[in-house]
């Protein structure tokens, strides 16, 4: 049944919308009258269309802009005075400051927070003391901090963020769960991939360890060019396929790894591509030696069509793979740690087998889309009970 109340959801990015909460907003819609707010943008009308819900933009910024952010909380506050929703629920770091920040000023009962990674981690110095200090402003005005993994709630805790009680992981973690419908193997799909084989000129002796994501940094790209260069030395059928952008305005890979990508025969630099499906099912194994993340998409990706993940032990990585299960788990910047990985996959057949054969299931039974939405749609309806709003 629909409820009469209003829920604003704000992103600081309309593509947060579009990617991280995709689907999930038209399923809100019928349950509450929803408006997505975010940045102007011709992405942010078409999640209007798509979502069947009403948008409204308001420019934010991602960086520290004090004169802009300031625009953009007067312009928050006025439109939720005007719009009067029973709960506002922000993403990502600066349209979680703002919007908090607008909704208590503008008495907004319900101010739910959802945490999905913590760029302060890699920080230190002054910039961490002032992130640290926007963190804790967040959550205080905040009625609710949902952090997307466990291991970040625990993080949270260690740095008096916020308290427990105000604290809350919902189902296993993810911002928005998984369509384990749309990521399984398919007839289309089949013929896709099989196109892509040849165009890749790849054979089935082929072994080819896939990453999904920007060719920056911080997702461990350096570590993992040079480990696959070194094991190719000695396994000549492997290969490595990137699938992605490059961002060099943001985190720039040294020119020397650029290099190596742009020459090397044995990696297949593939770009953005809007359907990663059938690249996941050229591949054998994921390698996503990330060196910080949220909750991430790719590594559940990737289970849904049976490969095993080299991951990170960093926040998220290590709740969605289980060492020796589903994946192996290795720790962040070590380039002998994953290379050997890399070899374990490649020469112990059983050990492999068994991999593969959990990865499915394991996503499958923890972070199917719809349980977690569910979960959430609940969470509205208890918060709205504990502020005593009538349905």
């Amino acid at each position: 049944m629909k409820s009469s109340h209003k829920l604003i959801r704000i992103t600081t990015v309309p593509v947060s919308l579009s990617v991280l909460l995709k689907d999930q907003l038209r399923y809100m819609s019928d349950h509450f009258e929803l408006l997505a707010v975010s940045s102007p943008d011709k992405i942010l009308e078409q999640v209007g269309v798509r979502e069947g819900v009403r948008t409204e933009p308001i420019v934010m910024t991602r960086a520290i802009t004090p004169v802009k952010d300031i625009k953009a909380l007067w312009k928050l506050y006025r439109l939720l005075k005007k719009e009067k929703p029973a709960i506002v629920h922000t993403h990502t770091p600066k349209a979680g400051l703002l919007g908090m920040m607008a909704s208590r000023l503008a008495g907004v009962p319900i101010r739910m927070h959802t945490v999905a990674g913590l760029p302060l981690m890699e920080n230190t110095g002054v910039k961490r003391k002032l992130l640290d200090f926007v963190e804790r402003l967040t959550y205080s005005c905040a009625t609710g901090v949902y952090p997307n993994s466990k291991h970040l709630a625990g993080f949270i805790l260690q740095n008096r963020f916020c308290k427990a009680q105000k604290m809350k992981v919902l189902g296993n973690g993810s911002s928005n769960g998984i369509n384990t419908r749309f990521f399984q193997p398919g007839e289309e799909l089949s013929k896709t991939a099989c196109e892509l084989k040849k165009q890749f000129r790849l054979t089935d002796k082929d072994f080819v360890f896939v990453f999904v994501g920007r060719l920056v940094k911080d997702k461990g790209i350096e570590e993992l060019v040079e480990a696959f260069s070194l094991l190719k030395e000695k396994h000549p059928h492997i290969k490595l396929l990137l699938v992605g952008p490059y961002e060099p305005e943001r985190d720039p890979l040294a020119p020397a790894t650029r290099k190596i990508i742009e020459t090397n025969k044995s990696i297949i630099h593939a770009g953005f591509q809007q359907d990663i499906r059938p690249y996941l099912m050229i591949s054998q194994a994921l390698a996503f030696p990330s060196y910080r993340e949220g909750f991430p998409n790719v590594p559940m990706q990737a289970g849904c069509f049976n490969l095993p993940s080299i991951v990170t032990d960093i926040n998220g990585c290590n709740e969605i793979i289980e060492d020796g299960k589903n994946g192996l788990i290795i720790p962040a910047k070590k380039v002998p740690e994953l290379k050997h990985a890399m070899e374990k996959l490649l020469t112990n057949s059983a050990l492999y087998l068994t991999l593969q054969s959990n990865a499915r299931k394991m996503i499958v039974d923890r972070y199917e889309q719809k349980y977690l939405w569910e979960l959430l749609l609940k969470e509205y309806h208890d918060q709205l009970k504990a502020h005593a709003i009538i349905p």
